[in-house]
């Protein structure tokens, strides 16, 4: 995206228009990014982001005059939208629903940094993939991230279960395992996560916690299983985050997530640079859903 004399200028994306605005603003000024290059993030890594938000709900946040600044959570498409972006009305909100590149620019100059979606599409009650959300009180404490994202990876190995780990883009570290569509209850997903949480904070009670208020934990690593259902949302992959180094919630591959990885590594420009050295770890995962059988975990678990 070239620049503009007056910070403002013209895209036409698929066929469509898009007027951009203040395209000078600074948006991270510790890393000295504009809105400009925050656009052309949005471009470089769409192809990548967008499968994650197709037929998906969107609440995003905005930050109007950069990180630094007041946000809003914006779930409900504001009345001057153009015509092009979808719009899914849910319980009388009129959500948009970004699949493709345009809406995903028009957003971006809307100054939506973060992007939240839901763990169902548009057309269906049923959760396409479980997601642990594993949440250490600082950053200082994110070794225990690790350490719960590995303890975890050990069980689904056992369990024969594939998962696929990303960072939070803040703190803390997420793990997806994406499940077969339309096969399972927002119950059955909930009948798992528990099992595991629990058996985690009761193998290293000293580590993991699953108290739900943050003055009661510690300084212990929150195993969130409560944020998988219906209605709840988690940040999607490649998404920016409002925080002042600009990080982005990031996959990764397995080898990965040792003691050397820090949440630091991944700032947008960091991640501009990995998408053109490595593939997207989470390609997979739509192949791997076909083949995971989680109904015999269930079926062992309702079993106990």
């Amino acid at each position: 995206m070239g620049s503009t004399s007056n910070a403002n200028g013209e895209l036409n994306i698929e066929g469509q228009t898009i007027q951009v605005t203040s395209l000078d603003k600074v948006l991270y000024p510790e890393k000295d990014i504009t809105k400009q290059s925050y656009l052309q993030y949005l471009i470089e890594v769409h192809k990548r982001m967008l499968p994650f938000l197709q037929n998906r709900h969107l609440t995003v946040k905005r930050y109007p005059h950069g990180m630094y600044d007041d946000f809003f959570y914006q779930k409900n498409c504001p009345d001057y939208a153009p015509e092009f972006i979808q719009t899914d009305l849910h319980e009388k909100i009129n959500y948009i629903v970004c699949n493709d590149l345009a809406s995903l620019i028009w957003l971006g100059n809307q100054l939506a940094l973060e992007f939240h979606i839901p763990f169902n599409t548009i057309d269906s009650i049923s959760p396409t993939e479980i997601v642990f959300d594993l949440d250490p009180p600082s950053r200082d404490h994110f070794s225990l991230a690790i350490k719960a994202a590995l303890q975890i990876k050990q069980i689904l190995d056992r369990l024969e279960l594939v998962g696929f780990v990303k960072t939070s883009g803040n703190k803390g570290l997420q793990i997806y395992i994406p499940l077969q569509i339309g096969a399972f209850s927002y119950e059955d997903t909930r009948m798992f996560t528990k099992f595991i949480a629990e058996y985690l904070v009761n193998q290293f009670p000293d580590d993991f916690t699953i108290e739900r208020m943050k003055e009661n934990r510690g300084s212990k690593c929150y195993i969130d299983f409560l944020q998988h259902a219906e209605g709840k949302t988690i940040i999607a992959p490649y998404s920016m985050r409002g925080v002042e180094e600009a990080l982005v919630a990031t996959p990764l591959f397995w080898n990965e997530v040792n003691d050397q990885l820090r949440p630091e590594l991944f700032s947008m420009n960091d991640v501009l640079d990995r998408i053109k050295k490595k593939d997207c770890p989470l390609t997979e995962m739509e192949s791997v859903r076909k083949q995971q059988p989680f109904r015999r975990v269930l079926e062992g678990l309702l079993k106990q």
